[in-house]
């Protein structure tokens, strides 16, 4: 008996998204984009690379008269003026400007320009000793560098950018004391220097600190997240050493010496964000002392409204800075008593009413001002307080979005709206720092990954989608990728995956997944695989052709990453698989192989879950295309398979035996499973999922199910324990279960031998059970259907025939007994699916409306999925000249499942019949005056499902 599909295809049973992945990328710099375009003539490369990354560039017509450019002609963009080119590269990120440099000479030397290099984000990619020599000589000029990880500080070195000013390392907790003195040895010109070193970082000291002083006098910016102590001598160090030093941050920092700051007389900005050990008496004692303190940020931490009212009545003071500060949210109005023309930012505030205060501020400063490109470094005037302010607020917020303490009032009055008010900052870490926080604020529960639906839909009605599909279009990759994430996450929402639908999200995230930048493929794939859960934007996906660009991402960069972007590629493919037309679609693009690859050589848990996961959907559609034998002709698929069925991780286990259960709708699959071992797999694994979830041990009941549809297999299961698993399963809690198990023991009681033992391991009380109490027709359908193959007399030549080897446990009275208590069920079983009014009238004179009545209240829709082989069809015939008048009426009411209008496999059933002589057999039942009651009527209704079915008009039965 062929089963109903796996409970696997449903495409939204995991759609989990990460919270936040810092790692390392490993990306080739050297990989190009165009390597595809004939080295001298190309068409539109700069619209395809806004197309890539939403560059906002024109295609260049008309700026070459003897050269023009229409839709079926090409232009020679090798001929354009070197100005011109210029500015064509510097709306390109490096990575598309290398991919340029290699159509020509000319565009070689262009890309090499010095003022093409005076910035440079290295922080998606793996900084080696190859790089560095193949960068070395473009970096002369080079003023400011972003990095990742303290592994790549050795490499910077070998930059030989003497000139360097602005150095900012992200998640660089594995930065050491020597590695950091050796930088700032080598880049004496340095005037800002920013570092996140993670939470109570230990292998960056004090005395590191002091020579960053020492070989930086030119120093004005200096912000370190995460040191654990910063004492006198060093800040005396750095009051001393570096007299330009006017913005200092330690954020993070367990304690900061808050006496010795008042050295730094030439401080404008100060940040203790987030420091725990602080004596606020002290503190508003002295920083009130230094003349040029113009902001001052001390949020989140325990400051107290008095201090806060003490420290504002600094002179110069302009922005008081305290988010989410417990005690200071209190003491409100003691602290605005105390106001000077400062503006005092909290969680009460009201942001752009504060924020926009900053202007009339700032519109005081010296005319001459003329802000640089980082818009913090000003060698004439002081730094902008706006942007000091929108840096330090996007850290408190991001900082307080991490620790996920609550705060609703906050973010949904306030925060919300400040955070998509710095999405519009001109200052990129800005930008990335809010949304990142936006990403972070609506996951509210880490372990399950839940969305507050309420703070998404704040952001969605605020135009939060607006602003982040803007920024997903950045020519910045850094930016996209943050874009990317948020939006990943804020569509797990359904309001908010349908307006970022609408507004042309899907076609940004697809093609942001096929960016060579690892970090913005892989938000963007966990942005397709939330979008794609259910129905509404699979072909939307699809005709964006983001198929393709998954199925890609599936080799790529194997390595690193503990599998996060392939986890989150086969997710969406899993999901598109489950609908037919994107099934197809998946295996047109080379999704099998990409899948199998995947289950069988990359040891990610996640990955190999939602590999499994997409290898069963695609298996699922076996009737309607060829994906299930696909699969299975795949070198290494079954295998693999078999083989994540003893994972450690539940879910790989849960999935794959999924797979490999709708693998086996596949007559080629089902042997091939069981002859690389899935059988006794599979059997180990039911033994083992007594205690496991609903879902674990449906699919491994159901695979053991679809196994046993071969008779060989079924003896296998037999002869290998598997009854006794099955039938714990049976026994299960969940009613799903029930089905699936009573379908296995169903196709395993076919055989007598295995009867024998389902009797022997107390099968018949379950079974039983099964009949009498489930809530599923299907499963107390197929429990009846267990039982009457076990007691049709087949098993008795088994038990007391010549050959039988009688179980000590087992007698003629057990089995006698087990024999009354199954018949009294299947009776039971059958009356229960009955019309009773119906079978009042003689069956001789039901006229087609009653018979239609009849077979309508005793239909069960899901039977109609059920496929039996001729043999099977041939046994229920056969039990229809059963002594047993129950008997007689179950296999009755069995074909007339078998047969109804509409069934799947309705009219290969009749066929059967046809073939086993059935006809006769039925009409005697029918017009037998000691026949029971329901076989009569089910027999009838059997003879009008022969003559209804289309495909067997004026067909009768023989």
């Amino acid at each position: 008996m062929r089963q109903v599909w796996a409970g696997g295809v449903a495409d939204d049973m995991c759609h989990k998204r990460r919270r936040k992945v810092v790692d390392d990328e490993e990306v080739n710099w050297h990989e190009e984009r165009f390597s595809g375009f004939p080295p001298k003539r190309l068409k539109a490369i700069v619209v395809s690379s806004r197309n890539c990354f939403g560059v906002e560039s024109s295609s260049g017509s008309g700026r070459n008269s003897s050269h023009s450019t229409t839709d079926e002609e090409e232009a020679d963009w090798t001929r354009l003026p070197d100005d011109t080119m210029l500015k064509v590269f510097t709306l390109l990120n490096h990575r598309d400007r290398a991919s340029l440099a290699s159509v020509c000479r000319g565009w070689r030397t262009l890309a090499a320009s010095a003022s093409l290099w005076t910035s440079l984000d290295i922080r998606a990619h793996v900084l080696d000793s190859d790089m560095t020599a193949a960068l070395s000589s473009r970096c002369a000029k080079l003023q400011r560098l972003r990095f990742r990880g303290g592994a790549a500080a050795t490499a910077i070195v070998g930059l030989q950018a003497r000139g360097l000013r602005d150095l900012s390392g992200d998640s660089c907790g594995d930065l050491s004391d020597a590695s950091l003195c050796m930088m700032v040895a080598r880049h004496e010109s340095l005037e800002s220097l920013q570092l996140q070193l993670g939470v109570d970082c230990e292998r960056i000291t004090n005395d590191a600190i002091k020579v960053v002083a020492t070989c930086c006098p030119k120093l004005k910016r200096l912000r370190i997240s995460g040191i654990r102590d910063v004492d006198a001598p060093t800040i005396g160090a750095l009051a001393k050493h570096c007299p330009d030093l006017m913005d200092l941050a330690f954020f993070d920092c367990t304690n900061v010496d808050e006496v010795a700051l008042v050295a730094a007389t030439s401080l404008r900005f100060l940040s203790v964000a987030g420091s725990r050990v602080i004596s606020w008496s002290l503190a508003a004692e002295m920083w009130p002392k230094l003349p040029h303190l113009t902001g001052l940020d001390v949020s989140r931490t325990d400051i107290t409204a008095v201090t806060a009212a003490e420290l504002m009545a600094a002179p110069k003071l302009k922005v008081f800075c305290a988010v989410n500060c417990s005690h200071l949210e209190h003491g409100r109005d003691a602290v605005e008593s105390f106001l000077n023309p400062s503006v005092l930012v909290t969680q009460c505030t009201d942001f752009k009413k504060e924020l926009a205060s900053l202007s009339s501020i700032n519109a005081g400063r010296s005319p001459k001002c003329k802000k640089l490109t980082d818009s913090l470094v000003c060698k004439d005037c002081h730094l902008e307080l706006t942007d000091w302010t929108e840096c330090v607020l996007s850290h408190a917020l991001l900082k307080t979005a991490e620790s996920n303490s609550g705060l609703d009032v906050f973010w949904l009055n306030r925060g919300t709206a400040l955070m998509l008010n710095l999405l519009q900052s001109q200052q990129e870490e800005v930008q990335e720092r809010a949304a990142t926080a936006l990403a972070t604020f609506v996951v509210i529960d880490d372990e399950t990954e839940s969305v507050d639906p309420a703070r998404a839909e704040a952001v969605l009605h605020a135009g939060g989608i607006t602003h982040l599909l803007r920024l997903a279009k950045s020519c910045r990759e850094a930016v996209q990728s943050e874009a990317a994430k948020a939006i990943a996450n804020l569509s797990v929402n359904a309001d908010v995956a349908k307006t970022v639908a609408m507004e042309g999200g899907i076609s940004i995230l697809a093609s942001l997944a096929r960016s060579p930048n690892r970090r913005v493929a892989e938000e963007a794939a966990g942005g397709l695989w939330n979008l794609s859960v259910g129905e509404d934007h699979k072909g939307a996906i699809a005709g964006a052709g983001a198929i393709e660009a998954l199925v890609d991402l599936a080799f790529k960069w194997p390595s690193g990453n503990e599998g996060v972007l392939q986890e989150r590629a086969a997710g969406a493919l899993a999901n598109l698989a489950a609908d037919d037309k994107c099934s197809m679609e998946v295996a047109s693009a080379g999704g099998v192989h990409a899948l199998v690859n995947l289950a069988r050589f990359c040891h990610h848990e996640g990955v190999q879950e939602q590999a499994a996961r997409a290898l069963a959907n695609l298996a699922a559609h076996g009737d309607s295309n060829g994906n299930n034998a696909a699969v299975g002709k795949e070198p290494g698929a079954l295998e693999a398979l078999v083989h994540l069925t003893s994972s450690n991780h539940e879910g790989v286990r849960q999935e794959a035996a999924g797979a490999l259960w709708n693998l086996s709708f596949d007559d080629r699959n089902r042997e091939a499973i069981a002859a690389v071992g899935g059988v006794e797999a599979l059997v180990t694994l039911a033994q083992s999922c007594r205690t496991g979830s609903q879902g674990l041990q449906e699919r491994a009941a159901g695979a053991l199910w679809g196994l046993s549809v071969s008779e060989v297999n079924s003896i296998a299961i037999g002869r290998g324990g598997g009854v006794a698993p099955l039938i714990a399963l049976a026994r299960s809690e969940f009613e799903d279960v029930h089905e699936t198990a009573a379908g296995a023991l169903w196709n395993l009681a076919f055989n007598p031998s295995n009867a024998l033992l389902i009797v022997e391991e107390e099968g018949v009380p379950a079974l039983v059970h099964l009949c009498s109490s489930s809530q599923s027709k299907m499963a107390r359908f197929m429990a009846a259907l267990a039982l009457a193959y076990m007691f049709d007399g087949r098993t008795d030549e088994v038990a007391f025939g010549p050959m039988s080897s009688e179980s000590p446990g087992l007698g003629v009275d057990g089995l006698e007994a087990a024999r009354h208590l199954a018949i009294r069920n299947i009776d039971a079983c059958v009356l229960s699916f009955s019309n009773h009014q119906a079978l009042l009238v003689p069956t001789t004179s039901l006229p087609p409306a009653a018979l239609t009545e009849v077979a309508e209240s005793a239909r069960i829709q899901e039977a109609g999925h059920l496929r039996c082989s001729g043999a099977e069809v041939g046994r229920f015939v056969a039990m229809l000249r059963n002594k047993a008048a129950v008997l007689r009426s179950c296999a009755a009411f069995a074909l007339l499942q078998f047969t109804m209008p509409g069934g799947r496999h309705a009219m290969h059933h009749i066929s059967l019949l046809q073939n086993a002589g059935a006809g006769r057999v039925l009409r005697t039942i029918a017009a037998s005056a000691t026949a029971p009651l329901q076989a009569k009527v089910f027999a009838r209704v059997v003879l009008r499902n022969v003559e209804l079915h289309p495909a067997g008009e004026h067909t009768t039965l023989s």
